[in-house]
């Protein structure tokens, strides 16, 4: 799926990075631009997605491999982790880019100052105006080869987290900052004076080549060294992944007694929600014998639902679909801790041969619809699910597969061909290269 802004006649339609890409920070190298963003407690941490126009963006790698202190992070801990401020010299100023009035209806506020310890005056540079772009502020400030600046800041979407838009940037005759259309943001523009690129957008499919997963696949915690991974055939791991001569994604069923509870695992594998209407599915095989392990598709925020298989006492596989809300903030814990306990969303149904495809329509309002097809066709599961944020973090895509509290080795589950199509069309992504 490619969720690009390009519209192929010389201008860009904002966001440009229409995912949960908050707090971006840019930087210019010669003739390459990098962003980076928070990316809060999973691992690997700090994206690094690169673009030769400011428009059209591929990932490229992360700055993190892992989430240090480890020990604070061995578990999700959603809204901690890492995230980054910006700090710049231009025109013989030093200026500090920082947000004001609050995520959802704030503005992005300018200081600027001769030297490093004052005394810095204020100005707003950035506020909604009379568009649709509410609170758009928290971004970072980049000059082109051609001399042109440009800055790109977060849009807080709910759900969706914090989208990236992309704005031209002048010198007032104040020098002061003018950002896009006299300090409102615009919705469409030409593009930066920058080479012609081909439309690009970090990628979302995965053919899961020999077992590795892409980029644009985080853990929602550190994953445990591949030293303590070994499968039952003495595989090396990636996490909670067996590297395979095949391909395929083949996830540990870990043994865990949050089975009920996707927001305490560390062993969900993620990525970020499209911003767009859009469809995810993916195959599922479930190998593991083991009673009561299971494995499936899920959106995960401060509610989640997943849909996917079970291993039944009697040897049977079922076709399951479960979810669990959101708790209030500063809502006194529920007798199963902070959150509450998975509940059924429908109906468990007998999948013979112990696989499924699975679809997740991520409709307006990231609203959700489940559906699955055991061999007899694609049928709907349970009603609309309504994904939710975490407090600062989007609602994720995940994969994962678990077993109960036991002893040995559990398992797993293969996962094949997970691709995203954006609605209204059958363009895929290519597969996305591989992690490191």
């Amino acid at each position: 799926m490619i969720l690009t802004s390009d519209l192929g006649d010389g201008t860009y339609r904002t966001p440009v990075l229409n995912a949960d890409w908050s707090d971006p920070d840019l930087l210019r190298v010669g003739d390459d631009f990098y962003l980076t963003a928070s990316s809060f407690g999973r691992a690997p941490g700090l994206p690094l997605p690169h673009s030769r126009d400011l428009v059209n963006w591929r990932l490229v790698g992360h700055a993190l491999p892992r989430l240090e202190p480890a020990h604070e992070f061995r578990t999700p801990r959603h809204d901690c982790g890492v995230w980054a401020p910006s700090l710049r010299h231009h025109y013989g100023w030093l200026w500090i880019s920082a947000p004001a009035g609050g995520v959802q209806t704030g503005w992005q506020g300018a200081f600027r100052s001769p030297g490093f310890f004052g005394p810095y005056e204020e100005r707003i540079v950035l506020e909604q105006g009379d568009t649709d772009v509410d609170g758009p502020h928290q971004g970072g400030w980049v000059r082109t080869p051609a001399g042109e600046d440009w800055f790109a800041h977060f849009q807080a979407r709910g759900a969706y987290g914090r989208v990236v838009h992309l704005q031209l940037m002048r010198r007032g005759s104040d020098g002061w900052p003018v950002i896009g259309n006299e300090g409102v943001p615009v919705a469409v523009h030409r593009k930066p004076d920058l080479p012609r690129q081909p439309p690009s957008a970090p990628a979302t499919d995965d053919d899961f080549p020999g077992g590795r997963f892409g980029r644009q696949w985080q853990w929602t915690a550190n994953p445990l060294p591949s030293s303590r991974l070994r499968s039952s055939r003495g595989d090396p791991h990636d996490g909670w992944a067996t590297q395979l001569s095949g391909d395929g994604l083949r996830l540990t069923c870990v043994r865990t007694a949050d089975a009920h509870d996707l927001r305490k695992l560390p062993n969900v594998l993620t990525q970020r929600l499209p911003g767009a209407p859009a469809t995810v599915e993916v195959e599922l095989r479930l190998d593991s014998e083991e009673p009561g392990a299971r494995a499936g598709l899920a959106v995960l925020g401060d509610a989640f639902s997943w849909i996917g298989l079970q291993r039944g006492r009697d040897g049977s596989v079922q076709l399951v679909h479960r979810f669990d809300e959101s708790v209030a903030m500063g809502a006194p814990p529920t007798p199963s801790g902070q959150w509450g306990k998975e509940r059924d969303a429908a109906h468990a149904r007998l999948a013979p041969g112990g696989r499924a495809r699975l679809w997740i329509e991520i409709g307006r309002g990231a609203r959700c619809r489940f559906s699955y097809d055991t061999g007899d066709g694609r049928r709907p599961s349970g009603p609309v699910f309504a994904a939710t944020p975490w407090r600062w973090v989007g609602a994720l895509i995940g994969l994962v597969a678990l077993a109960p509290v036991g002893a040995g080795h559990a398992g797993a589950a293969t996962f094949t061909r997970f691709r995203g199509t954006a609605a209204g069309s059958a363009s895929l992504s290519a597969p996305a290269s591989t992690s490191a």
